[in-house]
């Protein structure tokens, strides 16, 4: 318990020195590009499991159409 205590008691102190790194001129501008870079990436992720879902469903529809031809 005194150690679950401690990681939330580190979790807020995290954030308070977070926001106060904000408020200056440097730290807006670290997390700017830290916001740019997760969205970039994220962005990134998103397209390739677009892409391969598409690839998926693309097989499975081709192998439907195999089995449809083949039980005629």
């Amino acid at each position: 318990m005194k150690k679950v205590l401690w990681l939330i008691a580190g979790i807020g102190i995290g954030f308070v020195v977070a926001h106060q790194f904000n408020q200056t001129s440097g730290g807006k501008k670290f997390f700017s590009e830290f916001d740019k870079k997760t969205k970039e990436f994220s962005d990134s992720l998103v397209d390739g499991y677009r892409e391969r879902e598409a690839e998926l469903r693309a097989a499975i529809a081709d192998a439907g159409d195999k089995v449809s031809k083949l039980a005629k």
